[in-house]
């Protein structure tokens, strides 16, 4: 987050921000030398859109956990599942047909969100247990694909706002105040809700059967983490738009350092997930200043070969 903060295409050096950001704390006045224009740009651009980051991309990494650990695949994650694109459909209709409406997005995208994962999981069921974990990726490749056509549908309806959707599309954590301010309940919610099911998902984790004889309601426990996922998912969709592969690569990458214990995942997942987002906007901020490359473009590109691997590794154990 320091690093997120230090870096950008504007002309402040290092040393300026870090004055800029003691004399920012409470009781304490340094002058750092900058011109008001440039502490605004600080204040009111940067700060909250490194928060902005950490915050999106810690929700996208435990919820890609939590989706992991409740279907007990590698591979869940909240844009293979079709969580994502279904937040994206419910944003996108509320963008073009309630233009105005900021307090309803996040409620729509959650919305959004389940439907998405419960078509998803309703499809991967006809086929039974034969196609292994590729069956749910397939059946959320499809739902994301339907999903992602009816979208492009609705977008044609209003197309003064096609710019303003396919920036969202593309990822922005660039927001104000106001946005972060506006998500955190969602955040904060789903978070905790998904740390309280870090034991239950290990239990799970050796079986229904098992878990049952344990004492635990396997049925109850993966709807309060389908829930705190598709809500993390939601919030993360609703102010920053679609950037994908986080919530797969971070899980996998926490795995392999700290274990596969979920009580151990879900928290660190969300550090993670934080800082792999905050590097990502850092990047897409600098790599072509003074112009900015999209976000999503940035994790897709880290994300994509990650993917490729895992499905990999994945068709090997299953073999």
């Amino acid at each position: 987050m320091l690093a997120g903060l230090l870096g950008g295409a504007a002309g402040i050096s290092p040393w300026q921000v870090v004055l800029q950001a003691v004399d920012w704390l409470p009781g304490v006045h340094v002058d750092s030398g900058l011109a008001p224009i440039e502490r605004d740009l600080l204040w009111q651009i940067r700060l909250p859109g490194v928060l902005i980051a950490a915050t999106v991309g810690g929700l996208l990494a435990i919820a890609g956990g939590g989706y992991q650990g409740v279907f007990r695949n590698p591979l869940a994650d909240p844009y293979l599942l079709g969580a994502a694109s279904g937040a994206g459909l419910a944003v996108t209709m509320v963008i073009v047909l309630l233009p105005g409406s900021a307090a309803s997005v996040p409620l729509a995208a959650f919305a959004g969100a389940v439907g998405g994962v419960f078509l998803a999981y309703a499809l991967g069921n006809t086929a039974g247990r034969s196609g292994g974990t590729a069956t749910l990726v397939l059946a959320g490749v499809a739902v994301t694909s339907f999903l992602t056509a009816i979208q492009t549908f609705v977008q044609q309806l209003k197309v003064e706002e096609l710019r303003r959707i396919y920036s969202w599309i593309l990822g922005d954590v660039s927001g104000g105040w106001d946005q972060l301010a506006l998500v955190a309940p969602y955040a904060l919610v789903s978070t905790v809700l998904l740390l309280l099911h870090g034991r239950m998902l290990d239990v799970l984790s050796v079986g229904d059967e098992e878990a049952t004889a344990l004492g635990v309601r396997a049925a109850r426990v993966r709807l309060a983490v389908l829930f705190g996922a598709s809500l993390a998912t939601a919030a993360a969709v609703a102010v920053s738009g679609l950037i994908a592969f986080v919530g797969i690569v971070v899980p996998h990458v926490v795995r392999r350092l700290a274990g596969g214990s979920y009580r151990i995942v879900l928290p660190l997942s969300l550090i993670g997930g934080g800082a792999f987002l905050v590097l990502a906007d850092l990047i897409a901020r600098t790599v072509m200043a003074p112009a900015e490359l999209p976000i999503g473009v940035v994790t897709a590109f880290i994300g994509a070969p990650f993917f490729v691997g895992v499905l990999r590794m994945t068709r090997k154990a299953e073999m």
